[in-house]
């Protein structure tokens, strides 16, 4: 059975694991009706259109 024959330095193993664990910003798409930036796949928040139909109504 492989052993490791050294302890690994906290640099070494914090090195390996420094991709790991970051969080990337969501991906935003401007919104086809008021031009504002949203989620994908998501209500628009200002204007209230999804997917070109009016689902929420919001006064301008």
């Amino acid at each position: 059975m492989a052993v490791p024959k050294r302890k690994q330095s906290k640099a070494r193993r914090d090195k390996r694991r420094s991709n790991v664990w970051k969080i990337d910003a969501p991906a935003l798409v401007k919104c086809p009706q008021c031009g504002a930036y949203k989620r994908a796949h998501r209500l628009c928040a200002s204007c209230g259109y999804y997917n070109g139909k009016q689902v929420i109504k919001k006064d301008a």
